[in-house]
């Protein structure tokens, strides 16, 4: 039996048809129709997943998508205006941080957070962010320089 909950999805309130189990992973792309956050494991452990839900990332994969009412959910479509890069999706793609790009939303999401509460993150603290997010492809290596670099340009941008 489907029940009606609204989401607040990149801050749009959206009302949703969903089932009282369904994750938000599932409601966020079968009942909303944004695909970015993929669903690799099922189980909270690849982070391919990752959505921020009041600008902290959780694998929306384990999260009842009943229990995000009420609270701002951030999908990896939400991070820059329609049409548009963040200056982080711009680094991924200058730095070759984008292999077979099935990671990418998530890693995308746990660093945005990571930026958003770190101005200057070190590399071990990059890669702290970046733990619950698998890659098989890139070797970590140039995700985490995309993310440095970013942080770089932001200090940079800052100065008077």
């Amino acid at each position: 039996m489907k029940v009606e909950a609204i989401l607040r999805i990149n801050g749009v309130a959206v009302p949703v048809e969903i089932e009282p189990h369904w994750s938000l992973l599932r409601a966020v792309r079968d009942a909303v129709g944004l695909t970015g956050a993929k669903e690799g494991c099922d189980d909270s452990e690849c982070g391919a997943c990752m959505m921020l839900l009041d600008g902290e990332p959780v694998n929306s994969c384990s999260y009842l998508a009943l229990q995000a009412q009420d609270r701002e959910i951030t999908t990896v479509e939400g991070l820059a205006a329609p049409g548009e890069l963040s200056d982080l999706q711009s680094s991924f793609l200058e730095h070759g941080a984008v292999q077979c790009g099935f990671c990418t939303p998530g890693m995308l999401i746990s660093a945005t957070a990571l930026l958003r509460r770190t101005q200057d993150p070190s590399e071990e603290e990059v890669r702290i962010a970046l733990a619950g997010n698998l890659c098989r492809c890139t070797g970590y290596g140039a995700i985490v320089d995309a993310v440095l670099a970013t942080a770089a340009g932001r200090a940079a941008d800052s100065v008077p």
